[in-house]
């Protein structure tokens, strides 16, 4: 990475944290004072767009690249000026959106609110004059305590730096756990663009590898997979010997104590989605017809949950019926946002949704089908079939608890309903 040119222009100068509707509820400066009037610009962006996931990541204005990430129903945003990579603005806010999750769990206005005093703590702690400086969790913790300690901290101990800012693990201290354990939530996405025949143009997965380490001691551990070729794209957190993996694929580290996350992966190879979705959506003279049927497909015996068929009205459409044989319907009218709500997909029945588009008068039909969006999960379920072969542990001589389980869910997943 680079920083930019001497003077400061390509660095971090400003973060913002607002809501969708662009209140603005935390600001702070580093490289000299930035007008709110950016965030207008800003809002003005995002309201082009019916979704915030379809927000691009940088938008560029006359003077300033507007870099955000979204959490929830928040956006941190960084406006920068020159050579700045934009892939470190994006890597520090979701580590920076991550700490918070850390510190307080699901991030929302509310949380923000009530933690203001932390999260300045944790700005000042996690970047040192526009360049990114302390992003780890633990060695956080021992310069900002969590809120729930702050008084006791405060009253009770003197500030220092911790001791592991001075060792080759900053990451790890030494502590005592009564109950040794480890538990590894293997999480993967799946992006993919289905055709109206049901073939899948194009698909990937995006996976995560969570822990949550209870491990008393310095334990080293090393992790192997069965099948790690299908690997395409991997980042570590910085505990793992990333040459170790690059000669034999095994994962070799000394854990951070808590809640970390081991690493990211990518899988670019074509995906079996664990369902299917054949949306039919025609339009004449008058009107259109609309035909969807769901279920479950190469999940075996697991259950496809929290399934939401999201259609998009076109704005020609003056109103719409449309019936479900099983679960809910929402409609928004702002977003023109069809949504088909599901809890569980029954193996012994074909969920529908079938009924007509009525068009305004003296309007055309439109030239372009709507594309059905999907969104659906699979509790202990690996689209990839990746999976843990063993978790070795070293330096230490008690024999821990360990756990794994797999979760897939649905990314952006499209199909199309026109040739």
């Amino acid at each position: 990475f680079f920083f930019g040119r001497p003077g400061g222009r390509g660095m971090i100068r400003s973060l913002f944290i607002l809501t969708t509707q662009g209140d603005i509820l935390i600001e702070k400066h580093w490289r000299g004072f930035l007008n709110r009037a950016i965030i207008d610009q800003f809002i003005t962006e995002v309201d082009k767009y019916s979704l915030p996931d379809e927000v691009p990541p940088v938008i560029s204005t006359g003077k300033f690249y507007l870099i955000h990430y979204r959490c929830n129903d928040l956006f941190f945003v960084c406006p920068v000026q020159g050579d700045v990579p934009p892939l470190l603005v994006t890597d520090f806010l979701f580590r920076f959106a991550r700490i918070c999750k850390n510190y307080f769990g699901e991030m929302s206005e509310e949380t923000v609110k009530n933690n203001f005093v932390t999260i300045y703590q944790l700005l000042d702690e996690v970047m040192d004059s526009g360049v990114p400086f302390t992003t780890e969790t633990n060695v956080l913790r021992g310069m900002v305590p969590a809120p729930s300690l702050m008084a006791m901290w405060t009253k009770d101990k003197k500030l220092e730096l911790p001791e592991e800012l001075g060792t080759s693990i900053p990451w790890r201290h030494s502590v005592k756990h009564t109950t040794n354990e480890i538990f590894f939530d293997i999480t993967e996405e799946i992006d993919a663009v289905i055709d109206a025949n049901g073939m899948v143009v194009s698909s990937s997965i995006f996976g995560t590898v969570d822990s949550q380490c209870n491990l008393s001691g310095m334990p080293d551990l090393t992790l192997r997979w069965t099948n790690p070729r299908i690997i395409d794209d991997a980042s570590f957190h910085p505990c793992v010997r990333y040459n170790r993996y690059e000669m034999d694929r095994v994962i070799s580290f000394v854990p951070p104590d808590g809640a970390f996350q081991l690493m990211t992966y990518r899988i670019y190879q074509t995906i079996q989605p664990p369902m299917y979705c054949k949306p039919t959506i025609s339009f004449g003279e008058t009107g259109g017809r609309v035909s969807i049927m769901v279920g479950p497909k190469n999940c075996g015996d697991k259950t496809v949950e929290d399934v939401i068929v999201t259609i998009p009205i076109p704005s020609c459409v003056s109103t719409h019926n449309l019936e479900p044989t099983m679960g809910i319907t929402k409609y928004d009218d702002k977003t023109k946002l069809f949504k088909w709500l599901i809890p569980k997909l029954p193996k012994d029945k074909v969920p529908m949704l079938e009924g007509t588009l009525s068009l305004a008068p003296g309007v055309q039909p439109p030239d372009i089908t709507p594309t059905v969006r999907l969104k659906f999960n699979v509790n202990m379920f690996s689209a990839s079939g990746l999976k843990i072969d063993s978790i070795a542990l070293h330096n230490e001589s008690y024999k821990p608890f360990k756990g794994v389980k797999s979760f897939t869910k649905a990314g952006t997943f499209q199909i199309r309903t026109g040739f």
